[in-house]
Order: structure tokens, then C-alpha cells, then sequence
């Protein structure tokens, strides 16, 4: 899966954001150019969309239909999610949400987040923390101009971030696709968290304590993006909101 947001949308953490990047040899390339290098790595196959200026999709289909680690993308009513993995208890939800026995992982992704941006009743992190699988999720709603993407805890799927030439965020589980896109830009996506463009990161599982940046340094000693982790000895007082109309941002400021 590949998925860029231009900053303006998704807020990435300043910390991605390498100087090494723009001092080396190796430069950030334009979200165009990651689109098309990942494009080329699968020229029969790929997928992808392109909302303007502010956000593109891909991904492709898994060669075996029958693999218990799927790649899907659905789409409804101006959502759209990427999906990685597979979910143990998705019978289970999709009951939970009144859904259909055949609806698969993406499409049950899209519900759960419809529910939540209506101001549904749980907050965010409790519905992250009930999928039970290896997984590993973008979702862009293009109607609200949000983005909203989580990784497991159980490091079954990896999944990427970066920041490209622009500013934009990358996203992707294809690590050589993040290496020649964002240059130093970029760090592994944090296991058991999960990431609002309004919300900022968060865990799921601890979403009381505060989360903290180490720096990332590669084999030639430059700083390379950062790894986020949980605070275990400091917990959030407040959880500051960025733009008042967003509703899934109240869900994050149920914690507070």
C-alpha cells in the first residue's frame, strides 16, 4: 500500500522531518516521483487514485485471493481505506456494527469510522484496541480532508512513514518505496499506535501517556527520521485540539 497526504491535510509529527535530508547526497523526492516508483515496482497490477493536490492512493491486490494476510481497498460515500493483515474477530464487529457477514476488513474500517466521526459513543483508541489480528490501516476521508492510519501491536504487519520533498506525509509498507522517497525522512510506523491529521499520534493501547520522540540514527551516523514511544511515567493532563469543527479530534479529547 502507498498512501501521501500533502501537509496541509495530515499534519505529520515534526520529528519525521530529518536536516539530514536535505544536506546529504540523497534528497526527498516529489510525491509524484515515490507514486511512480512504486508503481513501477508492480506495472500489471497497481492501483491507484489521485484526489488533486491533496492526497494519493495505492496498493496491490495479494497474488494469493485465499492468504490469510490480505490487501484490500474499498471506498464509500467519500472514505477511503487502505487494509493490511487480516482480523480474527471481524464476525464479530461486523455484528457489533450491524454489517453483513461478507463484509471484509476495509469496508468494516470505513463503518467503524463513519460511527466515530458522527460522534459515535466510544472514543478512538477503544475501537483500535477491540481489532484482534495483525493489521495495519490508512483511511482518507476526502470529504472532511482527514486522514486517520494505525498498526497493530503484534508486529505482524510493518508499515512505514516519512516525509517527501514537499512536506507531504508517505505512507507505505513497501520500505525501499519510503528509503528512495523520503531520503532520511523516515522511521517505522510505531506498533500499537495510531495516527489522526487532527488528532496527532497516539497509542491505543496506553492513550493516557504522553508520547515521546528518540531519534533515529543510520549506519553513517545521521539522524534518520524518529521512533515514537510510549511515556510510561507521564501521562497527558489535556489533549490540545487542532481546528475546533473537527469531530473525531473530541474523541481524543475524551481522555482528557
Amino acid at each position: 500500500m502507498l498512501a501521501i497526504f500533502h501537509k496541509a491535510f495530515a499534519h505529520p509529527p515534526e520529528e519525521l522531518n530529518s536536516p539530514a535530508s536535505q544536506n546529504g547526497t540523497k534528497k526527498p523526492k516529489p510525491p509524484a516521483e515515490t507514486l511512480n516508483d512504486f508503481l513501477s515496482h508492480h506495472p500489471q497490477k497497481t492501483f491507484s487514485m489521485n484526489f488533486g493536490q491533496a492526497a494519493v492512493l495505492a496498493y496491490v491486490p495479494q497474488d494469493n485471493p485465499f492468504s490469510p494476510q490480505q490487501r484490500l481497498f474499498c471506498g464509500f460515500d467519500g472514505i477511503y481505506c487502505l487494509f493490511s493483515g487480516s482480523l480474527n474477530n471481524l464476525c464479530t464487529l461486523n455484528r457489533q456494527y450491524g454489517l453483513t457477514k461478507g463484509t471484509n476488513e476495509a469496508m468494516f474500517l470505513i463503518e467503524a469510522y463513519r460511527t466515530l466521526r458522527d460522534r459515535g459513543p466510544y472514543p478512538a483508541d477503544q475501537v483500535v484496541k477491540d481489532l484482534d489480528g495483525s493489521f495495519a490501516f490508512v483511511i482518507y476521508d476526502s470529504t472532511a480532508g482527514s486522514v486517520f492510519a494505525a498498526l497493530g501491536s503484534d508486529g505482524g504487519v510493518k508499515l512505514y512513514w516519512g516525509i517527501a520533498a514537499d512536506g507531504s506525509v508517505v505512507i507505505s509498507d513497501d520500505l525501499e518505496v519510503i528509503k528512495e522517497g523520503c531520503a532520511k525522512s523516515f522511521a517505522p510506523f510505531p506498533t500499537g499506535f495510531m495516527f489522526h491529521s487532527e488528532g496527532g499520534l497516539m497509542s491505543f493501547e496506553h492513550p493516557l501517556n504522553k508520547v515521546r520522540a528518540m531519534p533515529r540514527t543510520d549506519s553513517e551516523g545521521f539522524i534518520c527520521g524518529a521512533n515514537f514511544k510510549v511515556d510510561v511515567y507521564t501521562r497527558i493532563n489535556s489533549i490540545p485540539r487542532r481546528g475546533s469543527e473537527a469531530n473525531w479530534t473530541a474523541e481524543w479529547e475524551s481522555h482528557s
